[in-house]
């Protein structure tokens, strides 16, 4: 199934502590629904020493936000997504708003042999 976000999008969040702050997209989990926004949402975790990390210590990282809690930013302002096809026939999306297109839908990649 399409999403109307991908990674490299600037986005706005619309629900929750982080409403109304914008970040690019970092990464996209598909089968939990979450996006990972650079910048937004950090917590700290607290790491214990390891043979890698001898000096352990806190981190901070950001933590997913659920995908349908951010929408594309377009002229300054969240937009919702219409998927369209083109003449060459690939799927394209289109911000609402102002009718810009966000780029086109990458086919899935599908992890079973033979499809």
């Amino acid at each position: 199934m399409a999403r109307h976000v991908k990674r490299g999008d600037t986005v706005i969040v619309t629900a929750g502590d982080h409403k109304g702050k914008t970040g690019e997209v970092m990464r996209v989990d598909v089968k939990k629904d979450r996006v990972y926004i650079k910048g937004l949402n950090l917590r700290t975790k607290h790491m214990r020493p390891t043979r890698i990390n001898p000096q352990g210590g806190v981190i901070t990282k950001e933590a997913p936000v659920h995908i349908s809690n951010v929408s594309p930013v377009v002229d300054g302002m969240a937009s919702r997504v219409r998927f369209e096809r083109d003449k060459n026939g690939q799927k394209q999306r289109i911000a609402v708003r102002n009718g810009k297109s966000l780029g086109a839908v990458s086919a899935a990649k599908s992890g079973r042999a033979g499809s």
